[in-house]
């Protein structure tokens, strides 16, 4: 059972309201309350608070004196200011470690990159493009030596696309553009040019904030 993670219970009540979130049984705006969770898992207040704690330093959780704890709503602007700020933190960090990206790590993207390739012509279940664009970043990730920037960088996108607007995230492109997009970055990638990197990094986060912003709280939808 090797590569099994124990999550502590805090960890297991985070991971509950974010599949709760990802499910649509709460939606941004909503209010989190300690003492339901408390009482619908059958756990004392003291894991629910620090559940609280996680999720509000992944900006999932806002809280707020009198008014309590509420899944995050961003406006428009806070969503274009997070992919944007994740675009440059993750273009940054990357360009740093671009000597240290070994063939096996090419490989691996280009195996990847490869795969959303094939969802996009088999006409696959599109859910599997998250994971695959999980993976491609993992390997981004996996040469930069610093938790707190990695953190940073996830923080900034993941929570919005991955959780709070993840209904609207994964249709934002078109099968296709998603391995077009990919394959970008991967090739800016290969030329080792820090400057290409960088630009095709941030332009990466750029227009999905673009498209994202769409779904702030303060933008009307008929």
């Amino acid at each position: 059972m090797s590569g099994i993670k124990k999550l502590t219970y805090s960890e297991q009540v985070a991971e509950y309201v974010k599949q709760s979130i990802l499910e649509g049984k709460l939606s941004p705006g909503d209010q989190v309350k300690e003492v339901v969770l408390s009482e619908k898992l059958g756990i004392s207040r003291a894991p629910i608070r620090e559940a609280m704690q996680i999720l509000a330093r992944e900006g999932l959780i806002t809280s707020e004196p009198q008014k309590g704890k509420h899944v995050a709503a961003l406006t428009a602007k806070q969503i274009k200011d997070s992919y944007f700020t994740g675009g440059v933190l993750e273009a940054a960090a990357v360009t740093e470690a671009l000597p240290l990206y070994s063939e096996e790590d090419i490989h691996k993207l280009e195996q990847i990159v490869e795969g959303m390739r094939q969802v996009a012509e088999s006409g696959e279940a599109i859910d599997s493009l998250a994971e695959l664009d999980n993976a491609f970043h993992n390997v981004l990730f996996s040469r930069i030596d610093n938790e707190l920037l990695i953190e940073l960088c996830r923080r900034s996108c993941q929570g919005i696309s991955k959780f709070l607007l993840y209904k609207y995230w994964i249709n934002l492109y078109a099968p296709p553009q998603v391995h077009e997009r990919h394959l970008m970055i991967l090739e800016a990638l290969k030329t080792q040019k820090p400057t290409k990197v960088e630009k095709a990094i941030r332009k990466h986060y750029i227009d999905s904030g673009e498209r994202m912003s769409k779904y702030g709280v303060d933008v009307h939808h008929d």
